[in-house]
Parts: C-alpha cells; sequence; structure tokens
C-alpha cells in the first residue's frame, strides 16, 4: 500500500512512501493484466533499462514523484475495475479488450503510449464506469 503524506496542494510528497511495496503492487498488476516488459516499462515511463531490471528484482530505493503518479494511476485503475466488475479476472481481462472510447487501442495499449495524460485517461474512463457504484 503507498503510503504518502498529502501536501496542502492535493498532491502526493513522495517521503515516507515504502517505493519498494509500492513497485511490488505496480509489478504484480501488470502480471495479472498480462502485461509485456516493455509495456510495464513504458507505463512507468521509460526508467533506464538498469534500473527497470532493479525494480522488478525487487531492489527499489526510492523513487520519482512521477513514477509514483503512474504507480497511483495504475492502481486506481485496478481497484476502480474490481469495483465494477464483480469478477477479477473479467476486471483483469477489461484491459486487453479494444475500447471505442479509447480510440480502438486496449486500454493497456493506452497507458503504455509513455505519457502520464494516457493514464489519466484510461482513469477517468473508469472512473465514470463505476460512478454507478460510488
Amino acid at each position: 500500500m503507498i503510503a504518502a503524506d498529502n501536501r496542502p496542494d492535493g498532491r502526493i510528497d513522495p517521503k515516507g512512501v515504502d517505493a519498494g511495496k509500492a513497485m511490488e503492487g505496480f509489478f504484480a498488476i501488470m502480471a495479472l493484466w498480462g502485461a509485456s516488459r516493455e509495456e510495464a516499462r513504458r507505463i512507468l515511463g521509460e526508467p533506464a533499462e538498469r534500473t527497470f531490471q532493479r525494480w522488478r528484482a525487487g531492489e527499489v530505493a526510492a523513487i520519482s514523484r512521477d513514477t509514483l503518479s503512474r504507480v497511483g494511476y495504475v492502481a486506481g485503475i485496478f481497484k476502480g475495475l474490481q469495483i465494477v466488475y464483480g469478477d477479477a479476472a473479467q476486471a483483469d481481462e477489461w484491459v486487453r479488450r479494444p475500447n471505442r472510447a479509447l480510440g480502438g487501442q486496449t486500454p493497456l495499449e493506452r497507458m503504455a503510449a509513455g505519457e502520464i495524460v494516457d493514464l489519466a485517461a484510461v482513469r477517468q474512463y473508469v472512473d465514470a464506469l463505476r460512478a454507478p457504484w460510488s
């Protein structure tokens, strides 16, 4: 779980975040979604290859605010899908189905486009889906 101090401006302060747990959760979600290694790397903002390998191996000292935001978007998308779909397998399969609202891309393809706004777009879409259950 990501535990961070909230700032007055609404942003997350990465101090106090358990970066190892954040990355462990991220890679667990990527495995459930069947994301390729390259998709996972692009979702994280294309960190250096060596850094990515260390993170995958569980060697995480600290992560940037950008990386924390990306992991947070992924966690929010995952949680939202678990709320929308009563079946975990259906929720996890959703990211691999083409979606007209995303220009025919799968949500995973959109998230892996590399920009944080792509993650935000998928999160916004999932939040709209779950609105009736909120």
